[in-house]
C-alpha cells in the first residue's frame, strides 16, 4: 500500500517546528529513508516548495509541490490513482485527511505511521521516548558543580 506523506505536517510533529528549515527536511528524509529501507513499503513525501521536482531514494520519493502546496499535490495524486483505496495519506491535518477520504483514500495519523515502521537504526537516531541514559545522569551528578548547596 503506497503512503502519501504530508512533509511539513510531519516535520511539525517530528521536529517540533512550524517553519521547517532545509535541515529539518533533511532530518525527516533521512529518518524516513532509514525506516522504509528495511521494508517493502513505498512512500511519496510531499513538501511545499517552489519547484515541481521529484527525487527518488529507493522506497522513498520526495516531491516538491510547487506553488499550489503539498495538500493540493497530495489530493491530485490520490485523484490520479486507479485504486485510491490502496493509498494511505499520512497527516495530522484534519481538513486534508477528510478530503483524501472523500476521494477514496485511507488516512493514517503520523503517530501510527511511525509506530508501523519502528525506530530508526541509523547513526544519530533519536533514543526511544521516555528512555533514560543512566550513565549520563551518573556523570552529571558526579560533577560537584551540578549539585545544589
Amino acid at each position: 500500500m503506497p503512503y502519501l506523506l504530508d512533509g511539513n505536517n510531519l516535520i511539525g510533529l517530528f521536529r517540533g517546528t512550524s517553519r521547517p528549515s532545509a535541515e529539518d527536511r533533511q532530518a525527516l528524509v533521512a529518518e524516513l529513508a532509514e525506516r522504509l529501507r528495511r521494508t517493502r513499503a513505498k512512500a511519496l513525501l510531499f513538501f511545499d516548495g517552489p519547484g515541481n521536482r521529484r527525487t527518488s531514494l529507493g522506497s522513498l520519493s520526495i516531491q516538491e509541490a510547487g506553488p499550489t502546496g503539498a495538500d493540493d499535490a497530495i489530493l491530485r495524486e490520490v485523484g490520479r490513482s486507479r485504486a485510491p483505496g490502496e493509498i494511505l495519506v499520512v497527516t495530522a491535518d484534519r481538513a486534508l485527511a477528510r478530503k483524501a477520504r472523500d476521494q477514496g483514500a485511507g488516512t493514517l495519523d503520523p503517530d501510527e505511521f511511525w509506530s508501523r515502521f519502528g525506530v530508526s537504526q541509523g547513526p544519530g537516531a533519536p533514543e526511544e521516548p521516555g528512555k533514560v541514559d543512566v550513565q549520563d545522569w551518573v556523570k552529571y551528578f558526579e560533577d560537584e558543580s551540578n549539585r545544589d548547596g
